[in-house]
């Protein structure tokens, strides 16, 4: 008797994330990979724990908008380097309160 295994297909909701992750962490989504439930899954859980930090370096958008309302009371702009590194935020607000 032979036993043959069959590989169940990756779902849809499956492969989006997977491209989602893939584009998040700029790396590329291997078609073997997709070819498989399993596989997949592993490939997703990797990638899930991956850290790209991007998204993390950014202000929130409390600190955007307390920054903004701070401006508006100091009639001053906030300067264009601050939205893109939290950091940078935190100090102008915190010299600017």
């Amino acid at each position: 008797m032979e036993t043959t295994a069959y590989a169940l297909p990756a779902t849809p909701k499956q492969i989006a994330y997977a491209r989602a992750l893939a584009l998040r962490n700029q790396t590329l989504l291997p078609w073997e990979v997709k070819q498989d439930r399993r596989s997949l899954s592993a490939w997703i859980d990797a990638q899930a724990k991956m850290n790209p930090g991007v998204k993390e370096s950014r202000p929130t958008s409390k600190q955007v908008a307390f920054a903004e309302r701070l401006a508006r009371i100091k009639r001053r702009a906030v300067p264009d380097e601050c939205f893109r590194d939290k950091g940078l935020m935190s100090k102008w607000i915190d010299g600017n309160k």
